[in-house]
């Protein structure tokens, strides 16, 4: 069963997003409500956030399906992995746990995943051949593969290691103002990123995204890359647009 909108909900290092989607245009058709983060980001914490989100659009009681983007590897409906929340979320039953709480069916996802999704159906990388790699660039760095349109989940480019520690900690967004780089200096960082993930893959596009994808003139410019590197279309909306879309897709 398909159906032409749905609920999408994106959850952050640093906020939880949420929105209703027209899934034909790839669109959001409600205001776009953001809620910071709960402290620590534990599971119940979480789960309460995106109850708050869910009523403040006023779909908690809705049967529109609803798809929720995490920043973690997920597996089965199981979190894996909690680079920028709590270690709680390790090998937790995420999906039961937010359809316990919610007392609904949702579609869960990671959320670099949902964002690859809304720019392969919708977006930047619509009609592309070959490997697309998306990346997010905030909180932590957030990645995903799609292959002539067909995604390939849980990649994890910002944990590929730059002296022992995950390289996403130097060079994602949150690092550029941590350390006070100016937009030249942080390229510098992503160059070595984005050169040694193109040596690996050979992609046949790049696709930035994240909350500094609103600033594409600053920085990629910068890349001295031999694939083409843009924008991504939905910037910080994507998660919640690729969330959706997966949720109608009746999975």
């Amino acid at each position: 069963m398909t159906t032409s909108r749905a609920i999408g909900v994106d959850i952050g290092g640093t906020g939880i997003k949420a929105g209703i989607v027209d899934l034909e245009k790839g669109e959001l058709i409600s205001s776009r409500v953001r809620v910071s983060t709960p402290e620590g980001a534990e599971p119940k914490d979480v789960l309460a956030a995106v109850q708050q989100v869910l009523e403040t659009l006023e779909v908690a009681d809705s049967d529109l399906p609803l798809g929720v983007a995490f920043p973690a590897i997920v597996k089965r409906g199981m979190t894996l992995s909690a680079a920028n929340i709590s270690p709680l979320w390790v090998n937790f039953e995420a999906e039961k746990f937010f359809e316990n709480g919610l007392g609904r069916d949702i579609t869960f996802v990671n959320d670099a995943d949902a964002a690859g999704v809304a720019e392969v159906r919708h977006g930047a990388a619509r009609g592309q051949e070959g490997l697309t790699i998306l990346t997010t660039l905030g909180t932590g760095v957030g990645s995903a593969f799609l292959y002539n349109g067909v995604l390939i989940p849980n990649t994890e480019l910002g944990h590929l290691k730059r002296k022992d520690k995950s390289i996403e900690k130097w060079m994602a967004y949150s690092a550029k103002e941590r350390d006070e780089l100016s937009w030249k200096q942080w390229a510098k960082r992503l160059q070595e990123f984005y050169a040694h993930v193109e040596f690996i893959f050979s992609p046949d596009l790049f696709v930035v995204g994240g909350g500094v994808s609103k600033h594409p003139d600053e920085f990629l410019p910068l890349l001295d890359l031999k694939t083409p590197i843009i924008p991504a279309v939905h910037r910080n909306a994507a998660g919640i647009i690729g969330a959706a879309s997966l949720a109608g897709d009746g999975h």
